[in-house]
């Protein structure tokens, strides 16, 4: 009896140590840190064993007993728990670990083979890419079906890959019949940037109303529509899944042929909508086949600059789903670029950085401010906008101690004029050198003139300038095309008109099985070896 209140005493005793001491104190909260994780003491035999569950994220506690290693440290005394004594002795406990070290490892080594290279870019690493023809790119499957291609069709497109929730109705000849557009630009204002979830709850509270709304500016019920398209990737997933959450309940309801739309596709094949159409000059009277098929306003294969607040690529574009990436940003893209100068500005950035920063620049000296331009030691056609990025904050620190202000914001109009002038120009002079590059090289290897210049940044009317000037200043002249300024930002448009190019060419998805990808880069085994 004596014997046992003693024992009793001593695990009153530790408990109570253990339960006073501050480390233990923390370990015990919902969510420890590692390092608490590290600092445990419980001692042996005291019958107290935590576990930390990775999975529920809860404490549990059950019998069992640790022992207690103690470590002199020259600054500190340190305490380690080490593992039961059957854990110590498990040759599999030590088998998983050995494992686990040598997952760590490979994907280190697999992410150091990817440094000083471009993003979003397949080299295998990724899980899902985006190839709607198969290994050959003409290997196209209509796993839901086609609407009638004997007569013209409809498609309904739907975006929701970040913070505008769009819709649209669009005919196979690239007339856009109703559509609809529910901004975000008041909700992110305040935060400088787009918050995924509160545009995840704008888009829950806008996609109902804005498809209703496309619908009934085309006169039209969804019962009349013929097929479905919808944004998949890439994007913000938790986005993404709002818009095709809805796509996929319509298509399946009304029993659709659908079209799970790939972001950066879509842009790129707004460059080929007849130009007549951005007009409103169709021909009421045009025959069945011009309507059911119509010439595009650019063939394959052509040249694309790609230019938007997350992507900044060109490609060399084959065919529908069949693209070779011929240089990629290392890090930013030029749209970031123009959100953080115009926050490191002070302006407003809830339409966009790229609009602020643009208006204000038409009042600078685009030669005021001595900024360097990107990559000139690399002979590729890779973008990098990080350096410049900081080259930009750094000459605003440099004006602002000249005119006696803490914050960039605080400069005059005149200054931040001439510093967003000066980025404006060194951003655009570094697009021409890489797309100068990547032109002289498709003219030279497969004789393609023309270029397409797509994404919300091709909206910018002093890139559009420039780049036309590239163009006619070739020793052969390249033609140009660009999307209208509201069709080169995301809206339902550009989903509608790159589903209509996908059933073109028989191929259509399985509304059923559709996931979205945050990353969907385009598959490489169909590209051309560059």
């Amino acid at each position: 009896m004596l014997l046992k209140m003693t024992f009793a005493a001593l695990n009153l005793s530790a408990s109570r140590w253990i339960m006073s001491t501050p480390a233990m104190v923390h370990s015990l909260s919902p969510v420890p840190s590692k390092n608490i994780l590290r600092r445990r003491l419980p001692q042996k035999n005291i019958g107290l064993n935590f576990r930390f569950s990775h999975s529920s994220r809860q404490w549990n506690s059950s019998l069992g007993s640790t022992d207690v290693v103690r470590e002199n440290d020259d600054d500190a005394t340190s305490m380690k728990t080490s593992t039961t004594t059957n854990q110590r002795d498990n040759p599999s406990s030590k088998s998983i670990t050995r494992n686990k070290k040598k997952l760590l490892k490979s994907g280190r080594e697999k992410r150091r083979k990817f440094i000083g290279l471009a993003k979003a870019v397949d080299r295998g690493q990724w899980q899902n890419t985006y190839s709607p023809g198969g290994t050959d790119g003409t290997s196209f499957v209509a796993k839901s079906g086609l609407p009638d291609n004997q007569k013209s069709y409809c498609v309904l497109g739907i975006e929701s890959s970040c913070d505008d929730t769009g819709a649209a109705i669009i005919r196979s000849d690239g007339t856009i019949l109703g559509e609809s557009l529910a901004s975000q630009n008041a909700v992110h204002e305040q935060w400088g940037g787009v918050v995924p979830g509160l545009a995840k709850t704008a888009h829950e509270e806008n996609i109902d109303r804005v498809v209703e709304t496309a619908l009934q500016n085309a006169n039209m019920r969804i019962e009349d529509v013929d097929a479905i398209g919808v944004t998949v990737g890439p994007g913000l997933e938790i986005c993404l899944r709002v818009g095709c959450n809805k796509g996929r309940e319509l298509a399946m309801k009304h029993k659709k042929p659908f079209v799970g739309v790939h972001h950066l596709e879509a842009h790129i094949l707004m460059a080929r909508i007849p130009s007549e159409i951005y007009h409103n000059n169709i021909n009421s009277e045009q025959s069945a086949n011009e309507l059911q098929s119509p010439n595009r306003a650019m063939d394959f294969p052509f040249l694309a600059l790609l230019v938007s607040g997350g992507h900044c690529q060109i490609l060399k574009c084959l065919g529908i789903g069949k693209y070779t990436i011929l240089g990629g940003t290392l890090d930013d893209s030029l749209g970031e670029a123009f959100d953080k100068t115009a926050r490191l500005l002070g302006l407003p950035v809830g339409g966009g950085g790229g609009p602020a920063v643009e208006a204000l620049a038409r009042d600078g000296d685009p030669k005021s401010v001595t900024l360097p331009i990107p990559l000139q030691k690399r002979k590729d056609c890779d973008f990098s906008y990080a350096g410049l990025k900081t080259a930009v904050r750094l000459a605003a620190e440099k004006i602002c101690v000249e005119r006696g202000v803490e914050r960039a914001e605080e400069l005059s109009r005149e200054d931040k004029a001439d510093i967003a002038a000066s980025f404006q120009h060194v951003a655009f002079r570094h697009v021409e050198v890489r797309l100068g590059r990547a032109m002289d090289r498709v003219q030279g290897e497969d004789g393609i003139r023309t270029l397409a210049v797509v994404g919300g940044v091709a909206a910018n009317k002093e890139l559009r300038r420039r780049l036309e000037a590239l163009c006619s200043e070739r020793n052969e002249q390249w033609e140009m095309l660009v999307p209208p300024p509201r069709l080169c930002t995301d809206q339902g448009a550009m989903s509608a008109w790159a589903a209509v190019e996908r059933l073109m060419v028989g191929s259509s998805d399985s509304a059923e099985e559709q996931e979205v990808f945050a990353r969907y880069p385009f598959s490489s085994s169909s590209e051309d070896e560059s």
